[in-house]
């Protein structure tokens, strides 16, 4: 019995060992390269909601990479910045165009 144990002590130590040190030029595990945003939001246009419902961020140890989140959402609110300012102008617009309108509207009528 004794020998048995030893035999199969020698055994399992060889296999650690072989495994820790590696069984010869090839690696365990190849290195691989970390995974990039490849930004699909357009830079000719506008982001509309099918991009941005589209995005996959890459993953990393973590999470997601803090980076690509915050180039995503500086972006993302740069554009909503741009879309409000022209929606408050083109409301500016309208309301500064309803009364000359009607004015001119009413003036007709009489």
């Amino acid at each position: 019995m004794f020998w048995f144990l030893l035999i199969t002590m020698v055994v399992v130590v060889a296999a650690v060992t072989l495994a820790v040190v590696g069984g010869g030029d090839s690696e365990v595990l190849p290195e691989v390269a970390p995974e990039q945003l490849v930004d699909p939001l357009p830079a000719a246009r506008p982001v509309d909601r099918a991009d941005v419902e589209a995005l996959r961020l890459p993953v990393a140890a973590r999470g997601y990479r803090m980076a690509d989140v915050d180039d995503v959402l500086v972006r993302l609110g740069a554009e909503l910045a741009e879309r409000d300012a022209r929606i408050a102008e083109l409301e500016e617009a309208l309301a500064g165009a309803a009364p000359a309108g009607d004015a001119g509207a009413e003036g007709g009528e009489k």
